[in-house]
C-alpha cells in the first residue's frame, strides 16, 4: 500500500488530490489523504468580494467532503505541527500521518516585515475568517459614526487604509469604494466624509502590470475618490493611526494590512532549504532538493525556470499548472516511469477594481494584450468559471453565476442589473396560465379533428413539397372558382390567408426540412406513411401535454423550451403563423421560474433535487445546485 498524504487545501493542494485520484482511481494499491485545519476550500482571490458585501459569504468557501464525493481522496480534518521527514511522518496534538509521498501545500500567511505595531493593530487579509471580520469592522464604523458627535473620533471612524497596493490590496480598496455608496446612503452619512486610502512603500501600484494599465488603474481609482499613496516608508502602525511616512500621520479605526506574504508558520520550522519569505527549494520536479518524495505545491514553491531571473510567481495559474504535473510525477515514480520537468506557461495577470471595472494583460507568454473595463472583467470571470468548473463542475459554476451575475443588488456587477431578478414570479402566472391554455386548446381542437378523420393530416404540409405563398393563394382562388362547394370554397381560402401570413424561411433550412419529410413522411405517390400519421398524434398529444403542464406549473422550464422547440420545427416547414412568435416569447418569460409560483414546482422540484443529489453519479460529478 502506498500512502500519498497531501497537505493543505488550497488551490494547489485541491488540484493536486483531484488529479492524483483521478489517475489512480483503478489502483487498489493507494491510500490518498488530504489534510487541512478547514473543513473547506476558500477561494482566495474572491475575499474582497465578501468584505465589501457584494457576495454572500459562504460564497467563497467550497465543502472539501463536496469537492472528492466519490473520488478516493480521504479528507482529514487535522492541524499539523511537525513533519518529520526521516521517519516519513506528520504529527499533531492528535494523531500520526505516515507516508510514502507527501504534497506540501500549506500556503502563505502575512509578512509585517518587522514593522512595529503592524500585526498587532491591523486587520490581515489572508483567509475566510479575515474577510469576515473585516466585513462587520467596515459596518461598525459606519454605525457607530452616525451616532458620534465627535468630530475627530468621527473621522477618525471614517478612514479607512489599505496598506499594500498588489493585487489584493487594489481590488479590496475598490470594491470598498463601491460599498461606500451603499452604507452612506445607509446611515445618511456624507459620502465625502469618508475617506479610502490605499498605500504602499513601492513608487507604483500594481507594479507587475505595465505602466499604461497601472495609469488606467489609477485613474479609475481617483474617480472611486480613492487616495493613493505610492513610495511611502511605512515606520509605524499605533493604535488607531499608521505612519505613512514621516510627516504622514493618519488617525484611522480601520488599518488593513495587504502588503506581501511569507510561506506558512508548519513551513517556517521545517527542516528544508528555504529562499524568498519562507518557500521551499524544489527541483524541476517540484520535488524538495532535501527530501525525496516530497513534493512543493502552490505559493510554497521556489523554483527558476531554466533561462528565467526569478521564481515561479505566487498567484493561482501556477499552483493550477503545478498540480498536474506533480501528481503526474508521484504517478510516474509509482510505475517506474520517467518524471517531467516544470516548464510553466503563465497566461497574464488581472485585476478588479470594483464590480464594474478591471485591467488585464493576458494571453500567451509571447504574445500579451492589455483588456480593460467590461473586457478585462469578462476574462477575469472566465477564469473564475474555468477554475470551478474543474474544482466542482457543474453546482459552483451555477452558484458563482447566481452571485456575480442573476442576484445582484445595487446592479454590482460587470453586467449591470440587467440579468438580475427585480420582479417576483408571480407576475408571470396569468402569461403561463395562457400559453398552457392555447396549447390545451390547440390541441384539444386537432384531437376532435383526427376523432372525425383519422386520416386528416394537418401538422405537416398536404404535399411532398410545400408551394410558396404566392402558389398557394393562387390555387385558392383557383379552388374558389372552380368549387361548388361553398364550404370547401372558404376552406380553401382560409388555406391562402394561412400561406401568405406564414413566417418566412431560409431556403436552405427550408430545403432540409424538405428532405426530411420526403425520407419519413412521404410514400413515393405523395401519399402520406404511416409514421406520418403517429407523428401528427405525437405532435397533438405534446400539444395537450405541455398545455397542462404550463397550466399547473410543473417542470415549467422543461414545458417552455419544448414550446420554443415545437414552434422552430413548425416554422422550418413555413407552416408557422404570426402567432407563432407570440409563443416564443412568452415561452421564454416563462422558463426563468414561472411554476414556482402557484404551481405544482413549488412542491415537486425542492423534492426531487433531494432525491437527485442522493445518485452516486450525480455527486461524483456534481450535477446539481444547492
Amino acid at each position: 500500500m502506498k500512502r500519498i498524504v497531501v497537505l493543505g487545501g488550497g488551490y494547489g493542494g485541491v488540484l493536486t488530490a483531484k488529479k492524483l485520484a483521478k489517475k489512480l482511481k483503478n489502483n487498489k494499491d493507494i491510500e490518498i489523504k488530504l489534510i487541512d485545519r478547514n473543513p473547506y476550500h476558500t477561494l482566495l482571490t474572491e475575499l474582497h468580494e465578501v468584505s465589501a458585501n457584494r457576495a454572500p459569504e459562504d460564497s467563497i468557501k467550497i465543502d472539501l467532503k463536496k469537492i472528492f464525493a466519490g473520488l478516493k481522496v480521504d479528507v482529514v480534518l487535522d492541524e499539523i505541527s511537525n513533519i518529520d521527514f526521516k521517519g516519513k511522518k506528520l504529527t499533531s496534538e492528535k494523531a500520526v500521518y505516515e507516508y510514502d509521498y507527501l504534497v506540501i501545500g500549506t500556503g502563505s500567511k502575512p509578512t509585517f516585515f518587522g514593522i512595529p505595531g503592524a500585526e498587532e493593530n491591523t486587520f490581515s487579509f489572508w483567509s475566510y475568517d479575515d474577510a469576515v471580520a473585516l466585513k462587520r469592522q467596515i459596518r461598525d464604523m459606519f454605525t457607530q459614526a452616525a451616532k458620534e458627535k465627535n468630530p475627530e473620533v468621527r473621522r477618525s471612524m471614517l478612514t479607512f487604509v489599505i496598506v499594500g497596493a498588489g493585487f489584493t490590496g487594489v481590488e479590496l480598496v475598490g470594491e470598498m469604494a463601491e460599498y461606500r455608496e451603499e452604507l452612506c446612503k445607509e446611515f445618511f452619512i456624507d459620502p465625502k466624509d469618508v475617506r479610502l486610502i490605499v498605500a504602499d512603500m513601492a513608487p507604483k501600484i500594481l507594479p507587475i502590470l505595465p505602466d499604461k494599465l497601472i495609469r488606467k488603474a489609477e485613474a479609475h481609482l481617483r474617480k472611486l475618490n480613492v487616495e493613493i499613496v505610492t513610495g511611502a516608508k511605512i515606520t509605524e502602525v499605533g493604535t488607531g493611526s499608521v505612519s505613512l511616512g514621516e510627516k504622514n500621520v493618519v488617525a484611522a479605526n480601520t488599518i488593513v494590512w495587504t502588503a506581501g506574504v511569507e510561506g506558512s508558520e508548519l513551513v517556517g520550522k521545517l527542516d528544508v532549504q528555504q529562499q524568498g519569505r519562507k518557500r521551499i527549494v524544489t527541483n524541476e520536479h517540484l520535488e524538495s532538493v532535501d527530501h525525496k518524495n516530497v513534493y512543493i505545491v502552490g505559493d510554497n514553491i521556489f523554483y527558476i525556470v531554466e533561462g528565467e531571473e526569478r521564481p515561479v510567481p505566487q498567484m493561482v495559474e501556477n499552483a493550477e499548472l503545478a498540480a498536474p504535473l506533480i501528481a503526474g510525477n508521484i504517478v510516474a515514480d509509482i510505475n517506474g516511469t520517467a518524471k517531467k520537468g516544470y516548464k510553466p506557461a503563465f497566461h497574464g495577470t488581472m485585476v478588479s477594481i470594483g464590480s464594474r471595472y478591471g485591467v488585464a494583460n493576458v494571453g500567451l507568454p509571447n504574445k500579451m494584450f492589455m483588456l480593460t473595463g467590461f473586457m478585462a472583467m469578462f476574462a477575469k470571470h472566465m477564469i473564475n468559471i474555468y477554475y470551478l468548473s474543474g474544482v466542482v463542475g457543474f453546482n459552483k459554476v451555477w452558484t458563482y453565476m447566481m452571485h456575480e451575475f442573476f442576484h445582484v443588488e445595487n446592479r454590482r456587477s460587470f453586467v449591470g442589473g440587467y440579468f438580475s431578478k427585480r420582479s417576483p414570479n408571480f407576475w408571470l402566472v396569468p402569461l403561463r396560465m395562457l400559453l398552457g391554455g392555447m396549447w390545451l386548446y390547440e390541441g384539444i381542437d386537432k384531437l376532435r379533428k383526427i376523432w372525425v378523420d383519422p386520416n386528416k393530416i394537418f401538422l405537416i404540409p398536404a404535399a411532398p413539397y410545400l408551394k410558396d405563398a404566392t402558389s398557394a393563394a393562387s390555387e385558392a382562388v383557383d379552388a374558389v372558382k372552380t368549387t361548388v362547394d361553398a364550404q370547401s370554397a372558404a376552406s380553401a381560402v382560409d388555406t391562402a390567408k394561412e400561406a401568405v401570413s406564414a413566417l418566412p424561411v431560409p431556403k436552405f433550412i427550408y430545403n432540409i426540412s424538405n428532405w426530411f419529410m420526403d425520407l419519413m413522411f412521404y410514400k413515393p405517390d405523395g401519399n402520406f406513411t404511416f409514421l406520418a400519421k403517429w407523428f401528427q398524434i405525437g405532435m397533438v398529444c405534446a400539444e395537450i401535454v405541455l398545455g397542462i403542464m404550463l397550466i399547473v406549473g410543473l417542470f415549467t422550464a422543461i414545458a417552455s423550451i419544448a414550446t420554443i422547440g415545437m414552434a422552430v420545427m413548425i416554422w422550418t416547414t413555413k407552416m408557422a403563423a404570426t402567432e407563432m412568435l407570440w409563443y416564443v416569447a412568452a415561452a421564454i418569460a416563462c422558463i426563468g421560474g414561472s411554476g414556482s409560483v402557484f404551481g405544482l414546482d413549488y412542491y415537486v422540484l425542492p423534492w426531487l433535487k433531494k432525491q437527485w443529489k442522493k445518485i452516486p453519479l450525480v455527486r461524483r460529478w456534481y450535477l446539481y445546485t444547492d
